[in-house]
């Protein structure tokens, strides 16, 4: 049987290193190891740039080589014959590869001394089995196309955002054996990421923030590619420690109003998939274990199709919810506060909500809530609340309201609402957002509000 680029991707995981021979201008040979060897598509293959070496010299003087791999689970080996076509040192390849090789250094104690210069990307020529003994391929540990089946049948029944978000964290977890996942929306006028969604940690990180380029997730979506590491990484970590240093070097304030993102202390794979519409980025799928090179090729392949699915879903489901309603809800007369569904007033003392301008910033009394867009959206609700009577709304009438300075454009007006619902329930907060139809929600206060 023939041998193809496709059939041997695990050959390319990193686990053990490739050897190169090359020959320069006047025949002489040379043998080498790669770092690491990145697939690119069934013709091409990328291989590391790090350092200016023999091999390199090489190659710009005589543009064949030969690359031996192994199979790391069966020890087969593979001899592929190669043609250089050219070498990237930036974009989405460059930044896949950049990412794994920096989970490859950590991983051999290199951290440091493996740095990428470039991706030479060469054409595949031929691929050859080489003779030897080699163990049977181990059973797949899930049918990845059954779960993308599965997966798509039930995103497919999601009517609202909130549910399909609901949804794609459990299938994950039910069919593809992911127990770590969140999910992010992008931010483009603050060229920000943030948490709508999370599942398997302690605390669910709803409205913790990552700038577009920084770390895993930020990478995966500034490029638009997907970014797999599967070795423990210092360079692409989000790690706690940093958060901890920041607050005792005197940055406590400036650190009040930031959640802290949710996430494995020491992941030892992690992969982000950007989340795309058309040419609109609408987020990242982040995934991540303790557990080295948990993810391959194949899972990487399940998500990419898994998240364009999640990203079509994700606009038609948004814009559904706010063209649903073309009149905004009617304001009541002035008068007393309006009762809550139960017929009662709010009780207690009242909760003092302090609002800072500058940057959207709410507390609800001396607990940090959430700021940005979520933080005008909710002080807001609550003014029409406390100053007109008001606890019915409807997105349409939020998305032209100037005070909350929505964005012109992918302005995500759903899933902000849902960031905001989940945020109340998680701080055990005395303000809940109620849905009462498509794009139609409600107020619900259990105590007097005092705002500032």
């Amino acid at each position: 049987m023939s041998t193809t680029v496709d059939g041997i991707r695990s050959c390319f995981e990193g686990v053990i290193p490739g050897v190169m021979a090359t020959c320069d201008a006047d025949g002489t040979p040379n043998v080498s190891s790669l770092s690491h060897v990145q697939y690119v598509d069934a013709e091409h293959i990328a291989l590391s740039y790090q350092f200016f070496n023999k091999t390199r010299q090489n190659i710009l003087a005589n543009p064949r080589a030969t690359l031996q791999v192994v199979d790391p689970q069966t020890a087969a080996q593979y001899r592929l014959s190669l043609q250089y076509l050219r070498t990237e040192t930036s974009g989405p390849l460059f930044e896949s590869m950049k990412a794994k090789l920096a989970g490859i250094a950590s991983h051999v104690g290199m951290a440091g001394v493996f740095r990428l210069l470039g991706s030479d990307v060469f054409r595949v020529l031929a691929v050859e089995r080489v003779p030897g003994h080699s163990l049977p391929t181990p059973e797949p540990r899930r049918n990845l196309l059954a779960a993308l089946r599965h997966s798509s049948e039930r995103i497919a029944r999601c009517c609202d955002l909130d549910r399909l978000l609901t949804e794609i964290l459990a299938c994950l977890e039910e069919h593809f054996d992911i127990t770590h996942a969140m999910v992010l929306i992008h931010d483009a006028p603050r060229a920000r990421l943030y948490t709508v969604a999370s599942r398997g940690y302690e605390e669910s990180g709803v409205g913790s923030e990552i700038p577009l380029g920084e770390g895993v997730i930020g990478v995966a979506a500034r490029e638009r590619t997907p970014i797999r590491i599967g070795h423990a990484t210092l360079e692409y970590a989000y790690s706690r420690a940093i958060r901890d240093h920041a607050r005792d070097g005197g940055l406590a304030a400036a650190l009040a109003t930031e959640i802290p993102l949710p996430g494995l202390p020491e992941p030892r794979s992690q992969m982000a998939v950007p989340i795309v519409a058309g040419p609109t980025l609408v987020g990242v799928l982040y995934v991540e274990s303790p557990q080295e090179l948990r993810f391959t090729y194949d899972d990487e392949d399940a998500l990419v199709a898994l998240c364009a699915q999640l990203g079509m879903a994700s606009n038609i489901l948004q814009s559904a919810a706010e063209t649903a309603d073309a009149q905004p809800a009617p304001a009541p007369a002035a008068g007393p506060a309006r009762p809550q569904n139960d017929a009662t007033e709010p009780q207690g003392d009242a909760i003092l909500v302090r609002h800072y301008p500058e940057n959207d910033s709410v507390f609800l009394g001396d607990d940090y809530l959430i700021k940005g867009v979520a933080g005008a959206i909710f002080i807001t609700l609550l003014r029409d609340y406390v100053d007109k009577n008001r606890s019915e709304f409807t997105n349409r009438e939020l998305r032209l309201d100037a005070r909350i300075r929505l964005p012109d454009v992918s302005d995500n007006l759903e899933a902000r609402l849902i960031l905001l619902s989940r945020r109340l329930v998680e701080r055990g907060a005395c303000v809940r957002i109620e849905k009462t139809g498509r794009g139609r929600f409600r107020l619900r206060v259990d105590r007097p509000l005092a705002l500032a």
